[in-house]
């Protein structure tokens, strides 16, 4: 069991691939520093993402995101970093991030990224959020 944070995403084969499916994660403990004066600062990240050939392994997420814990980020800035990383390690059909600060703050940079498979539409969809349903349903237009 790694006692260390680390930058790299391990994945591992989708094991529904015939399916498409939305795994979506709620992050509460993401920690780093503001780069302006060095205070902490904490957010819940919610990422969400319809896989493709690769699932990230989320033991690694959670090392991932320890990475930040000592590095000066606006979130805006590491709600696109953190979808633009998981989209470069497992090429999902749709990601998209969202990151709400703790501290009273509210950032909601929305990214998503479709290049994976170009023309790709949803085959099974199960999804109970509105707005994926939303943007699968535009992209298979």
């Amino acid at each position: 069991m790694s006692t260390q944070p680390s930058t790299r995403l391990e994945t591992f084969a989708n094991p529904a691939r015939e399916t498409d499916y939305t795994i979506r994660m709620t992050l509460p403990e993401f920690t780093c520093l503001c780069p302006k004066t060095g205070q902490p600062d904490f957010a819940t990240f919610e990422l969400e993402y319809v896989p493709d050939e690769l699932c990230v392994e989320l033991k690694s997420l959670k090392l991932y995101l320890w990475s930040f814990r000592d590095r000066g980020a606006f979130h805006e800035a590491v709600t696109n970093q953190i979808a633009d990383d998981l989209a470069s390690a497992c090429s999902p059909a749709f990601c998209g991030s969202r990151a709400n600060s703790t501290s009273g703050w509210r950032s909601t940079p929305r990214w998503s990224w479709n290049g994976a498979r170009p023309g790709w539409k949803a085959r099974r969809q199960r999804s109970n959020c509105p707005d994926l349903r939303q943007k699968i349903d535009r992209r298979s237009r």
